[in-house]
Parts: C-alpha cells; structure tokens; sequence
C-alpha cells in the first residue's frame, strides 16, 4: 500500500503561484511514476504532469511554461511548483503514483485551488 498526502493549495489570484507537495509513505519502492491530475468542476480529470523515478517527466501541453515538476527521491515527495494562475485552473488536484509491480495507481485525497480573476 501507498498513501499520499498532498498539501499546498488555496486561493490566489490570477497571475500568481502555488506549489502543490505530495508525500508519500508506504511501499515506496514500489513507485514507478508520480505525478499530478486535476479536476474542474464538470470535467474529467485530466494529467497534469508526471515524473518517473528516473526523471523523466512530461507536461500535459496546456501547462508546459507554466507548470514545473519535480521530484525528490530522499524525501519520496513530488512537487509542483504552479506560476501565471490562470482562473481555468481552478480544480481539485490530485497527487498520484503509479506502483509498477502492482499495476496499481493511487491517489491522494486531493488538494483545493482557486484561482480568481
């Protein structure tokens, strides 16, 4: 088992930042990806970025620019570091890591940010 507790989110205005944290405890070592989804009100959830343990990472496109990634092994945390908000960002974010051995993805509880214009 996996548990991920995120933290990090709140509101801001548009045009500034955030920085999500997630951290995770458990199985650890079973962790291949992390990485971080949300979900607007009425819509699916959607990737936002994702690393591997290896690091490679990749972006959902409407967030490379803006959005940064990253991971941090020794603390078995992943981070998304947030800047120029816009309000369409505003969405329920979710950490996630996907556990290679298993086939098993886990979630975190999910993290509000509101973003207002």
């Amino acid at each position: 088992q996996v548990q991920l507790v995120e933290s990090g989110g709140g509101l801001v205005q548009a045009g500034g930042s955030l920085r999500l944290s997630c951290a995770a405890s458990g199985s650890i070592f079973s962790i291949a990806v992390m990485g971080w989804y949300r979900q607007a009100p009425g819509k699916q959830r959607e990737l936002v970025a994702k690393v591997t343990s290896g690091g490679r990472i990749n972006y959902a496109d409407s967030m490379k620019g803006r959005f940064t990634i990253s991971r941090d092994n020794t603390k078995n945390t992943v981070y998304l570091q947030m800047n120029s908000l816009k309000p369409e960002d505003t969405a329920v974010y979710y950490c996630n890591a996907y556990a290679l051995l298993t086939g098993r993805d886990y979630w975190g509880q999910g993290t509000q940010v509101t973003v207002s214009s």
